[in-house]
């Protein structure tokens, strides 16, 4: 077998070893008439994604059961009581697999990777217990796998039941694939049939390179992903694939939110239509339900099935195949692909179990009262007015950027603060305030640093978040709940600390920021500033100008748990002693009132 350039026999067969047969058997096609028509067979592939450490359909925020105004459900025990019915039903084999970002995204997510990280207590982590329950036959790496470092993310694969897929992660020591690329898998499709050979692609997101650089710089690199499926595809057909599916953590818009400093971040579409060979492609990233989407190769005019399955576990995908066997092997007659509603079926009760003390710790955890609030702070409205709620996000952010400056050649540089509303939810109640409201208003696992800007590089800063709010005419009404693009997450919407600015939103994108004082002075353009930023937007995310620069502080501090830290220390929180409204939306020079 001659291989493609780069791609040793070593790499081939250690990927090949991954290998499970699989023991479902498939029934054969009824006979009529006494003829025997090609036998049809029918393989069932079902996919998850960005199930973001959701197992209970529990909110830890809300201290309830999940829900939303679509009543839709989350949790790796939904998709495992419907995986579970699917598989009793099935005529045939079934596969499963998830297209990546397991380990990151709820509280109890989080405890295990830092409250009691898995790393030092040697626990099994809540999402391998679930997945194992579920049985996956793969699961893809996600960019948020990589949040908590490597040693967190190679332990969760260790204890995997199954193997954790990404072609293109590339190890800097060796140069060669740090994680299974593929594995083919060996199904049964009757006594009397041949063994269909199933190729599973893994293509992790490059983004990881800048979201998680701290975790992966000098240690992984990140290689385009359609280049990644041209090199494999082929390596998996040579090894006998019948069929090839890919599982990508990668949305399907073909574009990317860190320009084109990486290679593409949402390129799904793009490897159907300039790959041969690949039959169908599971996918996620953009948290959308795409039920069933077809590509035509345009090499060979193959139709390439592609479905995302949502977010949290709220959809569960469902491929099929009908296969007839050929003189030259095995071929699709038919594939398609549907999208089901996980609140169609009660929680699987196995995974519950194998789950329930670490839910259940972690639920004690979040309702741990840290301070009292001397009044309700809500970021409902903080996208389009200055809220105390942010402000309190900045105060922590600039208390600790200047206290660990200080006595340094930037300690007598203004700190400057960005914040953003992450959760229009997010409130502190009057009285007391839990854990679970501080996780609540700051929902990610950024951890804070600072950079040195100057006055025109804040302006252009401010000017990029400002384009996201509508262009509203001077004498047109203004609603709050459509001044900003519906279609633009509320966390672009950064505001500063520390400066105070208008944004006059009849004026066109660019000319929005008409005043940036300090202290009623117009900021200088070369002034110079240290900002408190979190490392998402610092490493390009969102790629925001001006903010990719050195960090002149960088201690790998959790932004969550320093306003934890505060409000313990503190034990109150009053808005009198960090509220400053300091920025407003305005019309023409005149400010709107909400």
């Amino acid at each position: 077998m001659t291989l493609p350039s780069g791609i040793s026999r070593r790499s081939v067969l250690a990927a090949s070893a991954a290998t499970v047969a699989a023991p479902l058997v498939f029934s054969e096609a009824a006979q009529a008439g006494g003829s025997k028509p090609a036998q049809t067979f029918r393989l069932t592939v079902l996919g998850t994604s960005d199930t973001h450490g959701n197992v209970y359909n529990w909110d830890y925020y809300q201290d309830k059961e999940y829900d939303d105004s679509a009543h839709n459900d989350v949790g790796v025990a939904k998709l495992a009581a419907l995986v579970t019915k699917l598989r009793a039903e099935a005529t045939g084999p079934v596969l499963v697999l998830d297209a990546g970002d397991t380990i990151q995204g709820t509280p109890l997510a989080t405890y295990y990777a830092k409250q009691e990280p898995i790393t030092t207590t040697g626990e099994k982590h809540p999402m391998a217990r679930a997945m194992n329950v579920l049985q996956y036959d793969a699961v893809t790496l996600g960019n948020h796998e990589f949040n908590y470092g490597l040693p967190l993310l190679n332990l969760w694969i260790r204890q995997l039941g199954f193997p954790a897929l990404a072609a293109n992660a590339i190890s800097v020591k060796t140069g060669k694939p740090a994680f299974t690329p593929y594995i083919i898998k060996k199904v049964s499709l009757g006594k009397h049939a041949p063994t269909l050979r199933v190729g599973i692609l893994g293509l992790t997101n490059p983004g990881s390179a800048i979201w998680d650089r701290a975790n992966v710089e000098g240690k992984l690199t990140f290689t385009d992903m359609v280049a990644a499926a041209a090199k494999w595809v082929p390596v998996m057909r040579a090894r006998g694939a019948d069929i090839v599916l890919i599982s990508a953590h990668g949305g399907d818009s073909g574009v990317s939110s860190y320009g084109d400093e990486l290679p593409n971040e949402n390129p799904t579409a793009l490897i159907a239509e300039q790959v041969p060979g690949i039959d169908a492609i599971l996918f996620g990233h953009a948290h959308r339900e795409v039920a069933e989407r077809f590509v035509t190769n345009t090499k060979t005019g193959e139709q390439v099935l592609l479905s995302e399955p949502s977010k949290w576990g709220q959809r569960l995908t469902k491929m099929d195949f009908d296969l007839v066997r050929a003189k030259t092997g095995w071929k699709i007659t038919k594939k398609a692909a549907a999208s089901l509603n996980t609140n169609t079926v009660e929680a699987d009760p196995k995974v519950l179990a194998v789950v329930r003390k670490q839910h259940e710790k972690t639920v004690t955890y979040v309702n741990q009262v840290v301070a009292t609030s001397t009044a309700t702070l809500s970021a409902a409205t903080s996208r389009y007015e200055d809220t105390p709620i942010l402000d309190y996000i900045n105060k922590v952010q600039t208390d600790t950027v200047t206290a660990a400056l200080a006595g340094t050649e930037y300690a007598g540089l203004p700190v400057l603060s960005i914040a953003a509303p992450f959760s229009r939810t997010a409130v502190f109640p009057q009285g007391d305030v839990k854990i679970k409201d501080v996780a609540g208003l700051y929902i990610y696992d950024n951890t804070l640093e600072a950079v040195v800007l100057t006055g025109a590089e804040v302006k252009a800063y401010l000017e990029y978040s400002a384009k996201y709010f509508v262009t509203v005419a001077p004498d047109a009404p203004v609603d709050p709940e459509t001044i900003s693009d519906p279609a633009i997450p509320d966390y672009n919407y950064d505001i500063f600390s520390g400066v105070d600015y208008d944004i006059d939103i009849s004026q066109p994108v660019g000319s929005r920021i008409t005043r940036l004082q300090i202290d009623g002075v117009d900021v200088a353009a070369d002034a110079r500033f240290v900002v408190a930023v979190n490392n998402y937007r610092r490493s390009g995310g969102g790629s925001f100008p001006g903010i990719v620069k050195t960090q002149v502080y960088n201690a790998q501090q959790e932004i969550r748990q320093l306003l934890i830290d505060w409000a313990q220390e503190k034990g109150s929180i009053d808005p009198a002693d960090f509220f400053t409204k300091n920025w407003q939306l305005v019309r023409a020079g005149v400010p709107i009132a909400f």
